[in-house]
């Protein structure tokens, strides 16, 4: 069988010696991991470097009252107080 047609002949751009090679699904999973960990990364050593950047948080129950130190709380006694008194 001979072939003289021009549009007949493939070329495999799979295959070639040229071609980029392909990575297996192992391995993009394994990149998509390391750039995961670099954007964890890069997330944290801003928010250590710039502490000026506040936190934002929508949650209720977050917020809390300090009852101890509050301005309108009662005077705790200490307990050396307690005992002059009982005395």
């Amino acid at each position: 069988l001979t072939s003289s047609d021009r549009t007949s002949f493939g070329r495999n751009y799979f295959n070639r010696p040229s071609a980029p090679e392909q990575e297996s699904v192992e391995e993009a999973e394994e990149r998509a991991e390391i750039l995961a960990d670099a954007l964890a990364f890069k997330k944290l050593a801003v928010d250590y470097a710039h502490p000026e950047i506040g936190l934002t948080s929508s949650d209720p129950t977050s917020f809390g009252r300090n009852y101890y130190s509050r301005p309108s709380a009662p005077e705790q006694e200490d307990s050396k107080e307690a005992e002059e008194r009982a005395q």
